[in-house]
């Protein structure tokens, strides 16, 4: 994926790509919060509680601007009642109570007799923080309150595990009646400050902490406001009262919600499971100055990347295609235009990851903007293809033509370095990802006896992605009036699929070699690669069937999802980052594709899995992967201990997932909504569609699954919209 979990390097320092696994975020339960360029992670009590290596902390632009803030009572912690994300994730709510406190020897407050409420959320910047606190005793309480805070301003890559030679320096705090600023002068000459401010004014303020004191009479409530606004160089946040900036991110987030259609269903888990993933890619959309782009993932990857950013667009591009909109421009506004081999760039590459830290800008790792990604540019093109079938948005396609054309050229010229029809990849910059597929971890690819495969590498998920770009060029260019150059195009994917076929097909294991080594010899590896490459339909129908059959085996289906690679491989490992773990998304693009050759039974089966190992997840949050042992009876699935979440293209999945099952596509260019060969997962009796838009046309779809087979009602149409149903 992103950035490697899994080296092999013996020591930490100077690997950029690792996240070192000294804690994990399975050991207690992580509270997230994110806007824009901000994210919080919190534990239950709603504290940021700092430990040697732990990530928890209030982030901006790639930057730790909060590291502590505890909550005390009377010097103690309070006991935990309850702590929630609201379903839109707005919010984050903790009730606390006070513990038994004793004064000369007897208990003078018992336990329970105040409600401490937390409500957190995040806006421009800024954390928002209101605490209620209710005397519910019969007697007054005189007491205090004590927030303890502190700033490291770590860079995410130190929170990490990333050794640095120098950091810049602290600069002396701040004080008012009412306000603390602390402060940071990086190396990279950027001054960070935290902001905070206190209402009412507390009794005591210090540049760590911030205490007041409280006189209650009994049913008396008070409140206090705290807000922590993060601060580059003279940039002052704009800090608003709690309601205001509570209103302006509810409207913002009302207006992200409106641009969905709705899935409603008779089964309440799966409906939670939808409301979840779809306020996660709420939470992680960001708004860009060339519109939406959904964020890869909390906490490591809270920033614009290539290939997630494409893929989640896709995932949910048939309810939401804004998104993919918001992702191709961006995209077409970063592509690479020069040679740079220090960020892995070529012209017409598209953007594997982009940072704003402090250490990207001294380059002291390379992902400032980072192009060390062989599937970015094909997806891209393929994001362009099916954007403008969904939309019918010409003007957009126009827009970004150049791009298209210069990204099709890099397939062409750079992708297939050594000419011989298939793309390989293979690092320029030494501190550089090894390998620039999806599974990116430095053990990923390898042969059948467990040896490490060496570069120029041709993975062949990558081969389908190509032929799919070359598909959708032909396409586009047709649509463009230009059609030598889409019967070029058409010649390009029809060459690609005939030497696929020829030299990848594996006839002893019923699938397609993981990858090409340099010397072009296979890595006859069971995968889960070889499944995505019925997503681009790259595969001959015969072997496709061979495939999906292959995939639901017990060697790589662990009864939860489709693993990595298979339990029969010598490396595999259920724990492993990308060698036996299961990973939505994946199981997302394999299941549209076994869709796509007609394999309803298995596609129910994947979607099945993965909805039943949903309900496990806390919050019904589909992490980034999770571990791929063997389901056991009467146990869920078991965590990966770094895993992200929310992370956008695992909770996009389920969107991909019910698409697949009901084999829709939406055509803007015909006005038409096709299901072909619909059916419904056992846990679906029934599913509705509502407000899905085509142009300026709507309709509301109802299907009802029966013994042996679905129908489909049209329950609304307004505009100029067909319905067609192939069963």
């Amino acid at each position: 994926m992103e950035n490697s979990r899994a080296s092999d390097a013996p020591s930490h320092s100077g690997d950029a790509h690792h996240v070192l696994a000294d804690s994990s975020l399975t050991d207690e339960r992580i509270r997230v919060l994110k806007h824009g360029d901000t994210f919080g992670l919190f534990d239950q009590y709603g504290d940021i509680r700092p430990s040697p290596k732990g990530e928890a902390g209030l982030y901006h632009d790639g930057t730790r601007f909060l590291s502590r803030f505890l909550l005390e009572f009377e010097g103690a912690r309070p006991f935990l009642l309850s702590s929630t994300v609201r379903d839109d994730n707005d919010q984050l709510s903790v009730a606390l109570t006070n513990p038994d406190l004793c004064r000369e020897g007897r208990v003078c407050l018992p336990m329970g007799s105040l409600h401490l409420a937390w409500r957190k959320f995040l806006w421009m910047g800024t954390l928002y923080q209101e605490l209620r606190v209710e005397n519910h005793g019969m007697q007054p309480v005189d007491a205090s309150i004590r927030l303890e805070f502190a700033a490291d301003f770590a860079d995410i890559f130190e929170v990490r595990g990333l050794k640095r030679k120098a950091r810049g320096q602290d600069l002396e705090p701040h004080l008012t009646d009412r306000e603390v600023t602390l402060g940071y002068r990086g190396l990279d000459g950027v001054v960070r400050r935290t902001v905070l401010q206190f209402n009412p004014r507390p009794q005591r303020l210090a540049s760590g902490g911030a205490t007041f004191e409280i006189a209650l009479a009994p049913q008396q409530a008070v409140l206090h406001y705290v807000t922590a606004g993060c601060q580059r160089e003279a940039a002052r946040p704009r800090l608003l009262i709690f309601e205001r900036a509570r209103a302006d991110a509810r409207a913002q987030l009302d207006s992200q919600i409106a641009q969905f259609c709705a899935i409603e269903t008779g089964n309440g888990q799966f409906d939670a499971l939808v409301r979840r993933a779809t306020s996660d890619l709420h939470m992680m959309t960001t708004v860009l100055p060339t519109g939406l782009y959904p964020y890869a993932g909390v906490p490591w990857f809270n920033t614009p990347f290539g290939r997630d950013g494409i893929i989640t667009a896709l995932e949910c591009l048939w309810l939401n295609p804004s998104l993919a909109q918001g992702v191709l421009s961006y995209l077409a506004s970063t592509q690479a235009v020069d040679v740079v081999p220090e960020q892995d760039a070529e012209p017409g590459k598209i953007l594997h990851e982009t940072r704003q830290g402090e250490m990207a800008a001294l380059k002291e790792m390379p992902f400032a903007r980072y192009y060390g990604s062989v599937d970015s540019t094909p997806l891209f093109v393929v994001l362009a293809g099916a954007y403008y079938e969904r939309t019918g948005d010409r003007q957009l396609i126009e827009a970004i033509w150049p791009n298209i054309e210069a990204a099709l050229l890099w397939i062409e010229r750079y992708g297939d370095c050594d000419g011989d029809g298939f793309i390989e990849y293979d690092r320029r910059s030494n501190n550089g990802l090894l390998h620039q597929g999806w599974k990116d971890s430095d053990d990923a690819i390898f042969h059948a006896d467990g040896t490490l495969a060496r570069g120029p590498i041709a993975v062949c998920e990558v081969q389908g992605y190509a032929y799919a770009a070359w598909r959708a060029g032909a396409a586009l260019a047709e649509a463009l009036s230009q059609p030598e150059l889409a019967t070029k195009f058409v010649v390009r994917a029809n060459d690609l699929k005939c030497g696929f076929e020829d030299v990848f097909w594996c006839d002893e294991l019923s699938t397609y070699a993981l990858a090409l080594d340099g010397d072009k010899q296979p890595c006859r590896v069971r995968s889960s690669n070889a499944g995505q490459c019925l997503f681009s339909e790259i595969a001959a129908a015969d072997r496709a069937a061979k495939v999906g059959q292959a995939l639901l085996q017990p060697d790589l289906f662990s009864g939860w999802g489709i693993r990595t690679v298979g339990a029969s491989e010598p490396r595999y490992n259920p724990m492993g980052y990308h060698v036996g773990s299961v990973w939505p998304h994946d199981n997302a693009l394999i299941a549209s594709g076994m869709a796509r050759y007609g394999m309803a039974t298995e596609v129910t089966r994947v979607f099945t899995g993965l909805f039943d190992a949903a309900m496990y997840f806390d919050l019904h949050r589909i992490p980034e992967l999770f571990c791929g042992f063997p389901r056991d009876e009467g146990q869920g699935p078991i965590l990966y201990p770094v895993a992200c979440a929310p992370q956008s293209w695992s909770a996009a999945a389920v969107f991909l997932m019910f698409q697949a099952c009901l084999g829709l596509r939406v055509d803007a260019i015909t006005s038409r909504v096709s299901l072909v060969r619909p059916t419904l997962p056992p846990f679906l009796s029934r599913a509705k569609i509502v407000n899905l838009r085509v142009g300026n046309a709507r309709a509301d779809l109802l299907v009802v699954r029966h013994e042996h087979d679905v129908t489909v009602n049209v329950l609304r149409r307004s505009g100029d919209i067909d319905v067609v149903v192939v069963m």
